[in-house]
Formats: C-alpha cells, structure tokens, sequence
C-alpha cells in the first residue's frame, strides 16, 4: 500500500475549491460576529474567558491523545502567563508544558513558523516526561513510524510515516510552504482550506516522537489566528474530542493519496461547528458572571462548591440533571441539608427544579442552556 507521501505528486494536495468556498465566507462572518462579541465583554469578562477558553482547548486536545489533566492546574498555569491575579496552586510539568503551548499560541500566532518554533512547542508538550528518547528535536530512530491499533500479535497498520532520515528535509519544505501559504506569503491560501491542509500535511510527516496530534492542531489553531490577525479562542479540541471517531476516520480516509476535498470539507464543518459552540460558550459564561454576581454573598460554601461543579459542565450541562444525592457527594453534608440548600437556590433563581420526589433533578438558570 502507497501512503500520500509516497505519490508521485507529494506534496501538492488536490482539492475542489468551488466546495469549499461557502464554508470559508461562513468562516469569516463567525469570526467577525464573536470578536464583536468579545470587544464589548468588560474586562474582567475577557480575563475570564480568556482564561476558560484556553484552559479548556488546552484539556481537550490533550484528552484526545488519552491525556488527562487537572483542569485547577492549567488554569492557574495560564494565569500566571498571562500577568493575571495568580494563586498558590503546584503546577505539574504537563499542565505547565500545555499551558505554555496555548500562551505561545495566543501571544505570538502572527509570527512565521520554524524549526526552532516546533521544537519548543514539542519541548512543552513533553515536560516532565522520562520515557522520550528525542525531545525538542525530530525523530532519529530507525524503526518505522507507525499508527496502529489491534492485538499486538496481529496489529492493523493505519498509517506509516516517512522514514526518520527523510523528516529534517520534509519539515524544511512544510515550513516554507506554511509561511509562504500565510495572509501575507507568497502564496496565500483561504483559512480553512490553509488549516486543514497544514493539518494533515504536518501529522503525515509524524515529525516527533510524541505531540505530533496537539502540535498539528496548534498550527491549525495559528492558521486561523493569522487569518483573523487575532487570538483564535475556539473550542476546537472540545468538538473533535466529542467526535474522536469521526476526526481519526477522516485522517484515515485521507492518507493514501493527495486528493483531499473530503478531508477539508470535514475539517471546516468541524471547525464551523466549533466556532457556533465557542459563541455559545461566551454566552454561558458571560451569564454566569452575572448569576455570580447577582449571588454575591448570598451563598453558603457548599452552595458555592456545588454551583462551581455545576459550571463546570459548561453547555453539556449535569449529566441528567443533578439530583440531592449528587449535591451531597459533591459538598459532603446530610441529606436534610442538601434539600433545603437546593430548595434554596431554586428561590434564588440560581436553579431550575424538574421532577417529583425521587425524579427531582436541577439544572442552572443559564439561559445559554436552554437555547444548546
């Protein structure tokens, strides 16, 4: 079997243009419509979502790799990097790598890729791992790159990557391809169909020994930042990760040849998806500012904890509604005291009340809710 970057064609992806060309126009009037939004957030709005946002793009594109991180962590990472009101929190090295990562992202998307830049992204990625033989540098081993999956005795080969001895040279082309392909390369290309192909082409070359996934989304993410000469803030990752098989099937579908109009076409749906999610979620957390400000001091530390475990689910919301024997798991207290806190914050509009007796579940006044 021949992969992509064996055709003789490599690497000039073909592509029906005239099928992409709406999603590109919807792509720019979403990203007009939510800078909009963001502009006349209040400051400590834009502090918050900024910091939500990122955090969970952060979370979500390392969840889609089986990576699981501590959401308090990345968080007050991110803060710290940004100059914000910081806290006490130990940051482990895989929350602080990400959270580097994101901030980079953020802070410096107009500038042109290199090596160097790569290799710091995949020094990030990899802090405080001990069982990488290759860090901050492109793979040198012999043995073949490969993406499988089955039993080991009888694995199913997905994807094969170039040889390591060919990746410094690829890397080389990719990179001029990608700064000569920007808004104000050489050669520029539409967003969506300059982030999907810098997507796929980057993961095809595998260039790392590990992060090639994340770092293929961050370039994404940098495309669509210099499209919009802003700091994309998206829930990419969020959408992907809830549609893992799907985003795997299409990459598969797409790494035997350079013909990619299927592959662009999912990329800028997902991506169109993401973008609606995202002004959802500027919706969702601007009105919880507000529910917590019209609460302020009106609550009890366990109402607090529970309200803030709440939040947490973000547009999903609590799955099947949170009932009273979720909130005295969440806040350690009796049943007794569970019900009238609940009772509590259905009157103070902080919650809505469904069901009967054992049914009785609650779920956030957030009008953003309703509307998902």
């Amino acid at each position: 079997m021949k992969w992509n970057w064996q055709q003789a064609d490599w690497p000039d992806f073909r592509y029906k243009q005239a099928e992409l060309q709406q999603f590109e126009r919807d792509f720019l009037q979403n990203a007009g419509m939510f800078l909009g939004a963001y502009k006349h957030c209040s400051s400590p709005d834009k502090e918050m979502l900024l910091i939500e946002l990122i955090g969970d793009e952060a979370i979500k594109t390392s969840e889609i790799e089986g990576v699981s991180l501590n959401r308090d962590s990345v968080q007050s990472s991110l803060r710290r990097n940004f100059g914000l009101a910081g806290d006490q929190i130990k940051t482990p090295p895989s929350e602080q790598g990400i959270a580097d990562l994101m901030t980079e992202l953020c802070k410096n998307f107009h500038e042109p890729l290199s090596h160097d830049t790569l290799f710091k992204w995949q020094r990030m990625l990899a802090s405080g791992r001990r069982d990488l033989k290759e860090i901050g540098r492109y793979r040198s081993h012999p043995e073949p790159m490969q993406v499988v999956s089955g039993k080991v005795y009888e694995p199913r080969v997905h994807f094969e990557a170039p040889p390591s001895k060919k990746v410094p040279g690829l890397m080389s082309v990719f990179i001029k391809w990608f700064n000569d392909s920007a808004p104000l390369g050489k050669n520029p290309l539409p967003p969506l169909t300059r982030a999907g192909i810098a997507h796929l082409y980057f993961v095809s070359i595998h260039p790392f020994e590990d992060g090639n996934g994340r770092i293929a989304r961050a370039l994404a993410e940098k495309v669509l930042s210099q499209s919009i000469n802003a700091p994309l803030l998206t829930k990419l990752s969020t959408i992907i990760q809830d549609n893992k098989k799907s985003y795997y099937d299409a990459l598969e579908e797409n790494n035997k040849n350079t013909e990619i109009t299927n592959w662009l076409s999912y990329f800028s749906k997902t991506i169109l998806t993401a973008q609606i999610y995202t002004q959802q979620y500027l919706d969702f957390l601007i009105e919880k500012t507000r529910l917590y400000d019209r609460l302020r001091e009106q609550l009890n530390p366990r109402q607090d904890k529970a309200l803030a475990r709440m939040f947490q689910e973000g547009l999903t919301g609590f799955k099947g509604g949170l009932s009273a024997e979720n909130y005295v798991s969440i806040t350690g207290t009796t049943r007794a005291t569970a019900t009238r806190d609940l009772q509590d914050l259905v009157a103070k509009g902080a919650l809505l009340r469904t069901g009967k007796l054992k049914q009785t579940r609650y779920s956030l006044n957030i009008e953003a809710l309703r509307k998902t």
